[in-house]
């Protein structure tokens, strides 16, 4: 079965990280590369069943993978075909995210299911003003594989094929 893996690179950031670790019921897996919080922050991943480690410094894009590869991480939960979504603690999957995530692992059983690339989610973000829709989707449902980085987010790729629901950001803790 494909396993899907979250992955968030936090800071200091307890004040948002629960909202997004609650809808993250579609992974079978969350993996937390923390860049040296004060706060709660670990503590509150841990909480969540996370496998935190600590960013290394000096770390190039797509080095958490190996990290996240290595089996002294922490064992893994299921196995399978490894993806990885990847989200800024700031956001949080949409139930209806959540619920495309659920439905493609369930296609992914199929063999006659196509090869996909990559999948990309339409972001909505918290701004002063009221919600702002990104017109674009950003690519970040990846295989284990990837090796197209722009720091901790995959590079956007044109061929990703969208999924249904949205990521939400919240600007305000």
């Amino acid at each position: 079965m494909v396993s899907i893996t979250a992955l968030l690179h936090t800071r200091n950031d307890a004040l948002r990280l629960g909202r997004a670790l609650e809808t993250l019921y579609a992974c079978d897996d969350i993996f937390i590369v923390d860049h040296g919080s004060r706060d709660a922050t670990v503590r509150i991943a841990r909480e969540y069943g996370a496998r935190v480690v600590d960013a290394k410094p000096g770390a190039v894009p797509g080095d958490h993978l190996r990290l996240l590869a290595d089996p002294r991480s922490a064992p893994r939960r299921s196995t399978g075909p490894g993806w990885v979504l990847c989200l800024d603690p700031r956001e949080s999957l949409t139930e209806k995210l959540a619920a495309s995530l659920f439905e493609w692992k369930l296609e992914a059983l199929d063999a006659h299911a196509p090869a996909v690339p990559a999948f990309s989610v339409f972001l909505r973000e918290e701004t002063a003003q009221g919600w702002m829709e990104h017109p674009v989707a950003q690519t970040r449902l990846v295989p284990q594989t990837w090796n197209l980085w722009n720091d901790e987010l995959p590079v956007n790729q044109p061929t990703a094929v969208p999924l249904e629901g949205e990521l939400l950001r919240f600007s305000f803790p």
